[in-house]
């Protein structure tokens, strides 16, 4: 069985940082495409980023590029996301996906993890 949960939201002011981590279990982490979605309240999903396996690469999108970097973890099976530069747009619930996605097929994301809320405020 898949599992992914997801830790490290908090409460931070404009231009502080975090770091999210996604814990997975019940697949050969490794192989697969991971990716970081998020949904602002009132609003739909919006894919973040997407961390390939080797030799593949990390995607983001231009609203947190430069700002949000992705990393895995192999041998821990974990999907971490710093965040930094948060700006009050940034607020939002933080999901981990398995799989790969971008800006148009997100729609296709099913959430099966509770998530972790980033709130960005002064």
């Amino acid at each position: 069985e898949v599992q992914l949960v997801e830790s490290g939201g908090g409460l931070v002011q404009p231009g502080g940082s975090l770091k999210l981590s996604c814990t997975t279990s019940g697949f050969v982490f490794s192989d697969v495409f991971m990716t970081w979605v998020r949904q602002a309240p009132g609003k739909g999903l919006e894919w973040v980023s997407t961390a390939g396996p080797a030799p593949f690469g990390t995607y983001y999108a231009d609203s947190v590029k430069g700002r949000f970097t992705a990393s895995r973890d192999n041998a821990k099976k974990t999907l971490d996301l710093q965040l930094n530069s948060l700006k009050t747009e940034d607020t939002a619930m933080y999901y981990c996906a398995k799989g790969s996605y971008n800006v148009l097929t997100v729609g296709s994301v099913t959430l099966n993890s509770p998530g972790t809320q980033v709130t960005v405020s002064s």
